[in-house]
């Protein structure tokens, strides 16, 4: 199974926040990285395909008052999820290192 890039961006998004992802963190996380917002549409849609696939799971928060007694859902990266992150950035690699004159030194 693959990842479509938005995806990617996302699960990347969800690994890089740890405990702390959840919908408006995610978005936020994506927001500072891409210097664009997702719609939360687009991103919840994004999540409800990662964890189809087993790449992230779920699980609710306790309600809060200050978000009116809704409850928060906090997304998990699988060990499935970090094997595509990997596959997925394999792949990139391959084909990046087939430019002639790209430098992906970090150094």
């Amino acid at each position: 199974m693959k990842l479509g890039a938005f995806e990617e961006l996302v699960l990347l998004a969800v690994g890089s926040l740890g405990e702390e992802a959840y919908g408006v963190t995610v978005k936020e996380t994506l927001q500072q990285k891409m210097g664009k917002s997702p719609s939360i549409g687009a991103l919840h849609s994004a999540l409800y395909r990662l964890e189809d696939k087993g790449c992230v799971t779920s699980e609710e928060g306790g309600a809060t008052t200050e978000r009116g007694g809704r409850r928060k859902k906090f997304y998990k990266l699988t060990a499935y999820g970090i094997t595509m992150l990997e596959e997925a950035n394999q792949l990139r690699m391959e084909f990046a290192r087939q430019v002639p004159g790209l430098n992906l030194s970090t150094e």
